[in-house]
């Protein structure tokens, strides 16, 4: 039985137990997942001699041949080293199709799933740590100690310096997810060049807040009509720490702004004058989607959903164990109105 906590991962990924041939990996940390997955499949096909072979898989490949899995982690390579397989929790990859290949006992290669966050409960985690060759490794959101030291190593490999206060502040605006953190560090070490010492100057710069990227992502998913990733981004979110009521808030202060400037345009301004009287004024990176959604919505349309977020912020408050339930609710109504063209009909000129 080998059921891996979070803060145990980074020593069991230093040095995996050989005997271990199925990993899952799972939280709230979807980047994390994904990292750490990556990293012990090369760690896992550089073990053997020759090479293991590296292989993804997933739902559209098992579609059509719903052993391959079974097949491919089973036989005994003729040439070359066994198959690493990588793969993702899904319709195909699932408890009921992992059970005999996992309690089997005879893998001839490595299996490595990633998925979200699972209950203690869950039937697939509990596969995972039950079974004497298998683990379950936790992943969830960085603590302060664990970006620090992702902070060190990044800037370390880059062959950069940074100061005490630098590194500092860049940590407090780390943390929602480690795929995130990773490209904020990547962006800042190469706005500074190689060889330079980083400053606060720097990370004020170049570095935004992770946890403002994360409602950045949920509210104009919502408002362009992408109904499955505004869904995503906030369980993933909320799954991170975040606030189901701050989402709820970030989404009205989004459509509060979108309001603000399709009135303007009714009223007779171009789109380009709406935009510049902005305040606080919109980033350039925003523009264009911001610019798009404006088109979309018409001013009727953002009354009735500046009144649906009203009412879901009042409910949240009250009901703080449904907070998650409402926000969730919210996003995929207020994203539906504008797949089902309820929010279409403006123009910007």
């Amino acid at each position: 039985m080998v059921a891996i906590k979070a803060h145990q991962a980074q020593s069991f990924l230093a040095s995996p137990d050989p005997k271990i041939r199925a990993v899952l990996f799972f939280g709230s940390d979807l980047g994390l997942v994904s990292e750490r997955a990556q990293a012990l499949a090369k760690a896992a096909a550089l073990r053997f001699d020759p090479t293991g072979e590296l292989i993804r898989l997933d739902d559209t490949d098992l579609d059509n041949d719903p052993d391959r899995l079974a097949v491919e982690l089973g036989t005994v390579p003729m040439f070359g080293g066994p198959k690493i397989i990588r793969t993702v929790a899904s319709r195909r990859v699932n408890t009921a199709a992992l059970k005999s290949i996992v309690e089997g006992g005879a893998l001839e290669g490595v299996l490595v799933v990633e998925a979200g966050n699972l209950k203690p409960d869950d039937s697939l985690r509990a596969l995972f740590e039950k079974s004497p060759l298998a683990a379950a490794i936790a992943c969830y959101a960085d603590a302060a100690q664990d970006l620090d030291a992702l902070v060190r190593d990044m800037v370390r490999d880059a062959g950069a310096k940074i100061s005490a206060d630098a590194r500092q502040a860049l940590v407090d605006r780390l943390g929602a997810d480690r795929a995130l953190s990773r490209g904020e560090i990547e962006k800042l070490l190469l706005y500074v060049g190689a060889g330079a010492e980083i400053g606060v100057e720097d990370v004020e710069a170049v570095v935004g807040d992770v946890s403002e990227l994360a409602l950045e992502r949920i509210t104009f998913a919502t408002a362009a009509g992408q109904v499955q990733k505004a869904v995503t981004e906030c369980g993933r979110a909320v799954s991170s720490g975040e606030s189901a009521q701050s989402v709820i808030a970030a989404i009205q202060r989004h459509f509060q702004r979108l309001h603000r400037v399709r009135a303007s345009i009714d009223r007779g301004a171009t789109l380009d004058d709406a935009l510049r009287q902005m305040r606080p004024p919109l980033h350039f990176k925003q523009k264009d989607a911001f610019s798009a959604q404006c088109r979309m919505w018409t001013t009727a349309r953002l009354s009735d959903a500046l009144a649906r977020i009203a009412t879901a912020a009042k409910a949240a408050r009250l009901a703080g164990s449904l907070e998650e339930a409402f926000s969730e609710r919210l996003v995929m109504g207020l994203a539906m109105m504008v797949r089902d063209g309820g929010a279409a009909g403006g123009r910007g000129r």
